[in-house]
């Protein structure tokens, strides 16, 4: 089961609300979710949005806000929601185009003083405002991410391990100790994770362009790596073909591989090699400020 579009919680919203009771926002999501999507998993069950929300949950809630503008429910006191007349009279289908079509919900845009929206009613979209944000801010990940691993294919190979170590340091790992460039024996760096070095990671670093990481090339490396230590990190900019893989979860050391896509990843995610260059702030109506006491 995919995770519902915004506009496909309108009639789920409905059917929770049939009954004409007042629901509290935060239980009729719940219900919602409880009836209709309980065969989400639990990962899509945590999904969040990029301003940090739970997808599921924002999606139900925008759904709530759509009725409300169309009319089909109201606000009976803040943070409360309930069916209207017209919302247990609904069609047994209910889309974006049809709550646009409603009188209402022209009205609540007549409200804004944009020409653009006063001029003509809304056109339709499947997706919801955050929606809209989060698939811009993805896109331009996207190609952040691209460029970044564009990047790390064409750098000095030993600016590379320095990377992937200063990578490792900024994830939490320790301290790092570059080995020497010639008769390393595979071994690009070792990470103390703790500081008296008791216990050690082990770090491969390989720069390809062309080309993927193969089973000899795990075994070499399980090889440099000495009796102190039962723990590696093999990183490429490329990828690992099956039987590396294979090598890797069947050896007896604990040996993690992060391919191009996961490195570049974790190193957006870890700020390593990016820079921020814009923030935008969403605002919203703070419901606090006009709650009478």
């Amino acid at each position: 089961m995919d995770i519902p579009k915004f506009d496909e919680t309108f009639l789920p919203i409905l059917e929770v609300l049939k009954s004409g009771n007042v629901y509290k926002t935060r239980d009729l999501i719940d219900e919602v979710k409880s009836v209709f999507y309980f065969e989400l998993t639990e990962e899509q069950l945590r999904q969040e949005t990029k301003s940090g929300d739970l997808l599921i949950d924002n999606r139900i809630a925008w759904g709530k806000s759509y009725l409300k503008k169309g009319g089909y429910v109201f606000f009976p006191e803040r943070g409360y929601v309930q069916i209207t007349e017209k919302g247990k009279n609904h069609s047994s289908s209910l889309t974006v185009r049809d709550l646009e079509n409603e009188s209402s919900f022209f009205d609540f845009y007549k409200q804004v003083p944009t020409q653009s929206l006063i001029s003509e009613t809304p056109k339709s979209n499947v997706s919801s405002p955050q929606d809209l944000i989060d698939e811009g801010v993805k896109r331009i990940d996207d190609e952040v991410k691209s460029e970044l691993l564009s990047k790390l294919k064409g750098i000095n190979p030993y600016f590379f391990e320095k990377v992937v170590l200063r990578l490792l340091k900024k994830m939490g790992y320790g301290e790092f100790i570059e080995t020497a460039k010639s008769g390393d024996g595979g071994i690009d760096g070792i990470i103390n994770e703790d500081q008296l070095g008791l216990d050690k990671i082990y770090i491969q670093a390989k720069r390809f362009n062309d080309g993927k990481v193969r089973e000899t090339d795990i075994r070499n490396f399980i090889g440099a790596m000495s009796g102190d230590t039962n723990k590696g990190v093999f990183v490429t900019t490329s990828d690992f073909d099956n039987k590396a893989l294979e090598k890797a979860r069947s050896a007896h050391h604990k040996i993690i591989c992060i391919n191009g896509e996961k490195l570049v990843e974790l190193m957006h995610k870890f700020n390593v090699g990016i820079q921020i260059k814009t923030t935008y702030e969403i605002k919203q109506v703070d419901e606090d400020f006009f709650d009478e006491k």
